[in-house]
C-alpha cells in the first residue's frame, strides 16, 4: 500500500507486522571478496552465511503468514487419500476452476513431465519468452523454443505496460510457416523471468488462445509468477480495474488447457502442480507423477508444505496482500533510475532488475557482464542477486556462446522479508558502485557444465579488479560494513 507522508514522501508501507525474525550477518568487504571467490564468482554458489541480503530468488523463501504456519498443524500424513491433498485439490478447483490436480514437488517437475508427454521430436514450443528450466525439458526431449514476444518486450526502457505479451501475427506465421502438426504446445509464462518479470495482459491471453483454438493446439500457461501478473492487470488494464483478483484468476484459467505452477513463487510455499479440465491430458500425465514425484496424493510434497500453500493461494486473492512485492519492487527500481543507475522500466514483478549492459558497457557481452554486476553487488553490499544474462543460456552444439537478448541482475524482493530500510541501503550500495563502476571488469569460465551452467558453474575474474574494487570500498567508507 503506497502512502503519502505529510512530509511529501510517497513510500510503500508495510501492512504487516514482524512476529519471527531471523539474524543476519554482515561480513567486511574483504571478507564478501574471499566469499565470492571461493563460490567461483557464482552467487548461487556463495554461503548463506556470507550474505546480508538474499535477493537471489523469490523462491521458497518468501515469509508465509501466521495462518500459513497454523495450518501446517492440521496436516494428514497419510500416505494415500489425504485429507490435506483433498483441501488442496478442492482450493485449486475453487480458484482456477479446473477438475484434475497433478501434485509435484516444485515448477521444474512439471516442466519435465508437461514436455514428456506433449513435445515429440522435432516439434517447435512457441512461448511469450523462455525460461530457463522450460527450455531445458523442452530441448532435452528433442523440441525447439521459438520466441515470439512483441518487438517492445526488448527497449528496456519504455512505457508499454505489457511486455510479456506474445506478438499475435508472429505467432500464428511461425504456426503456418512450421505446420500445426509440428507445434507441440503453446506456452504462455506469467510474468515474465527472464525480460524483468513483465506482465502479459488478458486480452492478449485470449488472443493467444484463439489462435490456439482455430489450429487445434493446446494453451499450457506457467502460472508461478501469476501473483504479481494479477496484480499489473489491477493496476494496468482499463477493462479489469473494477474486478476482483478471483473474477480475473479465472478468467485468466479458463483460457488454458494446462496450467502448472511452482508453489514456492505461487502459494509462498515449497511444491507445485498441474491443473487441467482435460482428463486425457490427466490420465497421459498421471504415471508420470509415481514415476518421478511420489503418490498422487502428495507428488514429492510434505503435507505440511501443502496445507500452506492452500492457504497461501487464498492469501494470493488478496490484493492487499500481493501489492507490496511490485510496490516495493517499483520503489527501488524508481530510487535507482533517480540516482542514474540504469533498471528495466516499466518495473515489473520478481525483483528490481538492472541493466548490466548499460552499467557496464567497458565490459564485452562474452565477459559476462551480469555477472560480473551480481559479484560486484555482493562485494559492495554484501546482498546477493541474480545473473539473468549470457550465463544463463548455454552454448550451441558447436560450443559457440549463445548471447542473451538482455544482460540484467535481478535484485529479487521476497514477499514480507525486507524492511524499507535494508531496501534503501541495497539502492545506496548499488549507486555507490555505479559511481564507481569503471573498476568492474570481466569474468571467464573454469568449471562449465553443460546444461544450467549459472546454477553451478565456476568463473574467475580476468583481472585483480574485485581487490581494486574493495579498496576503493574501503577508502569511501572507511570503517563501515
Amino acid at each position: 500500500m503506497s502512502i503519502t507522508f505529510y512530509s511529501g514522501e510517497n513510500i510503500p508501507l508495510e501492512m504487516h507486522k514482524v512476529r519471527i525474525v531471523q539474524k543476519l550477518n554482515l561480513p567486511p568487504v574483504e571478507d564478501r571478496v574471499a566469499a565470492i571467490r571461493e563460490a567461483g564468482f557464482n552467487t548461487f554458489l556463495l554461503k548463506n552465511e556470507d550474505v546480508y541480503m538474499d535477493m537471489l530468488t523469490d523462491s521458497g523463501v518468501n515469509a508465509m503468514s501466521d495462518r500459513q504456519q497454523a495450518s501446517m498443524l492440521e496436516a494428514d500424513d497419510s500416505y494415500a487419500g489425504s485429507a490435506t491433498f483433498t483441501r488442496l485439490s478442492n482450493k485449486l478447483t475453487e480458484l482456477f476452476g479446473t477438475k484434475y490436480f497433478l501434485p509435484t514437488h516444485q515448477g521444474r517437475a512439471c516442466e519435465n513431465i508437461i514436455s514428456q508427454v506433449l513435445v515429440k521430436p522435432g516439434q517447435t514450443v512457441p512461448m511469450n519468452y523462455h525460461f530457463t528450466t522450460s527450455k531445458a525439458h523442452i530441448t532435452v526431449n528433442g523440441g525447439t523454443v521459438e520466441e515470439v514476444f512483441k518487438d517492445e518486450a526488448l527497449n528496456l526502457n519504455s512505457e508499454d505496460l505489457f511486455k510479456g505479451n506474445m506478438d499475435i501475427e508472429k505467432l500464428t506465421t511461425l504456426i503456418e510457416e512450421r505446420g500445426a502438426e509440428n507445434i507441440a504446445f503453446v506456452r504462455v509464462e506469467s510474468g515474465t523471468n527472464l525480460i524483468g518479470g513483465q506482465p502479459h495482459s488478458v486480452e492478449n491471453l485470449k488472443e493467444v488462445r484463439a489462435v490456439c483454438d482455430k489450429y487445434n493446439l493446446k494453451l499450457v500457461y506457467d502460472i508461478s509468477l501469476l501473483a504479481d501478473n494479477l496484480y499489473f492487470i489491477k493496476q494496468r488494464e482499463d477493462a479489469y480495474k473494477e474486478k476482483s483478483i478471483r473474477e480475473i484468476t479465472r478468467e485468466l484459467a479458463d483460457q488454458a488447457h494446462i496450467l502448472y505452477f511452482s508453489a514456492r513463487k505461487l502459494g509462498f510455499a515449497r511444491g507445485g502442480g498441474i491443473i487441467t479440465n482435460s482428463e486425457e491430458d490427466y490420465l497421459a500425465m498421471r504415471e508420470f507423477i509415481t514415476l518421478y514425484e511420489g503418490f498422487l496424493t502428495y507428488g514429492g510434497m510434505s503435507v505440511r508444505e501443502m496445507e500452506a500453500i492452500t492457504v497461501g493461494l487464498d492469501e494470493t486473492m488478496d490484493e492487499q496482500y500481493i501489492s507490496q512485492g511490485p510496490e516495493f519492487i517499483k520503489f527501488m527500481s524508481d530510487e535507482l533510475q533517480k540516482k542514474g543507475v540504469p533498471v528495466v522500466l516499466p518495473a515489473g514483478g520478481l525483483g528490481c532488475h538492472i541493466d548490466a549492459s548499460k552499467f557496464l558497457e567497458h565490459v564485452r557481452q562474452t565477459d559476462y557482464p551480469a555477472g560480473a554486476l551480481a559479484a560486484a553487488i555482493y562485494i559492495a553490499s554484501g546482498a546477493r542477486g541474480m545473473e539473468r544474462g549470457t550465463m544463463s543460456e548455454q552454448r550451441d552444439e558447436n560450443g559457440v556462446e549463445t548471447l542473451a537478448h538482455m544482460e540484467l541482475v535481478r535484485m529479487a524482493m521476497p514477499r514480507r522479508v525486507f524492511t524499507l530500510s535494508q531496501v534503501k541501503y541495497a539502492v545506496d550500495r548499488i549507486a555507490w558502485l555505479y559511481d564507481n563502476r569503471e573498476l568492474i571488469g570481466g569474468m571467464e569460465f573454469v568449471e562449465e557444465p553443460k546444461v544450467l551452467r549459472f546454477f553451478f558453474g565456476k568463473l574467475e575474474a580476468k583481472t585483480d579488479w574485485p581487490e581494486q574494487l574493495a579498496a576503493k570500498f574501503r577508502a569511501d567508507f572507511g570503517d563501515s560494513l
